[in-house]
């Protein structure tokens, strides 16, 4: 099997890779960065997130781990005193694989034929740079609703316990093949209406932002924040790929839910 390492960049998890990575030589596993059949991320959840960027390309060839060397994280499920048991579990047992939903998003510019593609684990965000932030929500290509606010999050079940949480959205189980719309600071009086709600959108429909005055936003797509000019269309939807966790014990959500939100 083919394994890659990366690290969250402290010397903690710098001293961890090291370790994985001879622990794992010892047992004739091969080091490929390029093409890996399995991932070990160290650190936290950003750590996985860049991994998961950096190999978007061959989702449906590798599978990731994590390793958190920080607080709890809701990706990385190993803790760095447990490095010998899942080098041992790495190297000799087959493991389950575990699939998540992501975000596709799709970017339409004016006057261009060209579209850019992104894809997120997490979440992406939308916001002016400058004034209020209007657009038009469409939903399975019918005018929903006229947004004003300060900008709008979409995200993925899994994504659900991150910055959405903090907007006020929902927590969805992994399982559920939906994306997520939580406004960020609506505008609600006599003249302008939101809905005020969190909107689940299923696999089969499409979310759509189109710009109603200006058409220059910043756009992130998890940790990454872009400018983006002469915007014409923002389509959201669930992702045809999926991220793959290797998986060598149960790694319950509700229970991370439970032991990062709750637990003391």
């Amino acid at each position: 099997m083919k394994f890659a390492v990366t690290s969250k960049g402290d010397s903690k998890s710098d001293n961890l890779v090291q370790l994985l990575k001879q622990y794992l030589l010892d047992f004739e596993m091969e080091f490929e960065e390029e093409e890996p059949d399995i991932v070990i991320s160290v650190g936290g959840d950003g750590t996985l997130l860049y991994a998961f960027h950096r190999y978007s390309s061959r989702l449906d060839k590798t599978a990731f781990v994590g390793v958190h060397t920080g607080h709890l994280g809701f990706y990385a499920d190993w803790t760095p005193d447990e490095i010998e048991k899942l080098v041992i579990a790495i190297a000799k047992t087959p493991y389950s694989v575990v699939e998540y939903p992501l975000l596709e998003v799709t970017v339409q510019y004016q006057d261009e034929e060209k579209e850019t593609r992104y894809l997120a684990l997490n979440e992406s965000t939308v916001k002016s740079i400058d004034g209020t932030f209007v657009m038009d929500v469409e939903i399975r290509g019918e005018h929903f609703e006229r947004f004003r606010g300060d900008g709008l999050c979409v995200s993925t079940p899994s994504g659900s316990t991150a910055y959405n949480k903090a907007l006020g959205g929902a927590l969805l189980h992994p399982s559920i093949k939906a994306i997520q719309l939580a406004e960020m600071a609506s505008i609600n009086n006599r003249v302008f209406r939101t809905v005020g709600s969190p909107l689940i959108i299923p696999e089969h429909h499409t979310c759509v932002l189109r710009p109603v005055n200006e058409p220059d936003f910043r756009i992130s797509i998890d940790h990454l924040t872009l400018l983006h000019k002469k915007v014409k269309s923002i389509h959201y939807r669930v992702a045809e790929e999926k991220i793959r966790f290797a998986r060598y014990r149960s790694f319950p959500f509700w229970k991370r839910v439970h032991d990062s939100f709750i637990s003391e």
